[in-house]
């Protein structure tokens, strides 16, 4: 009899804490750092946005125009972005979705990069890109398998979440796609400006080792990607 209140019992337990969202995962951050603090006077920052009082929303928290036109030119790299992430359109405030737009110059490339709080869909209107991603493998965490796809209009790819992925413009004439996320503020992460360009900068002693590249090598890309 014991035995089988024990049994009853761990089940129960068991299954409300799978069942309970306050015991079965933590919420996904939405923020790149959210340090706790623990003095209850100290000022309020929180995993997103504060919600407006929902009597003093408007239709203009919930649009953005200029979507049709190309964002700010990033400058020497060939490409330029628009997005309508949380901070652009209010409404979209915990409502997990977001969306931009890339303009890519012909033979350029949107650098090696992740949104580490968001799946990509990329859906191309104009131009031809190639696009991947790189997936970890199992076997050899030293090495990774190359997902790519070449990308016409109408045609449309996802990276998945945190993944590093590139578009690089194969064709002769501009490229335009528009990337949907599944999070209000999905982050942006470029990997060579990451890694050379840190402030302050990472040791010259590590990033050699790293890259099993020589110190005046590793200062080339530094000032490369200052």
């Amino acid at each position: 009899m014991s035995m089988w209140w024990f049994i009853v019992t761990t089940l129960a337990i068991s299954a409300f804490i799978c069942k309970s969202p306050a015991y079965a995962y933590d919420n996904n951050p939405l923020q790149d750092i959210c340090v706790a603090v623990n003095d209850s006077h100290a000022s309020v920052f929180v995993n997103g946005k504060i919600c407006k009082d929902p009597k003093l929303a408007t239709p203009n928290d919930f649009y953005f125009a200029g979507l049709n036109v190309s964002g700010n030119e990033v400058s020497g790299l060939g490409f330029a972005l628009k997005t309508v992430y949380v901070n652009d359109m209010p409404g979209l405030n915990t409502l997990g979705i977001s969306i931009g737009r890339l303009d890519l110059e012909p033979q350029r490339l949107a650098p090696l990069h992740t949104h580490p709080r968001a799946t990509e869909l990329i859906t191309v209107l104009e131009g031809t890109l190639c696009v991947g991603f790189l997936v970890p493998d199992p076997a050899n965490f030293f090495k990774s398998r190359l997902f790519s796809k070449i990308l016409n209009p109408g045609d449309v790819f996802v990276f998945p979440i945190g993944l590093i992925h590139f578009l690089y413009n194969v064709g002769h004439k501009k490229a335009v796609a528009f990337g949907t996320f599944n999070s209000q503020n999905p982050g942006f992460v470029i990997i060579p400006n990451s890694i050379f360009a840190s402030n302050p900068p990472i040791s010259d002693d590590i990033l050699a080792q790293g890259f099993q590249l020589n110190k005046t090598q590793i200062a080339e890309l530094q000032k490369k990607f200052s």
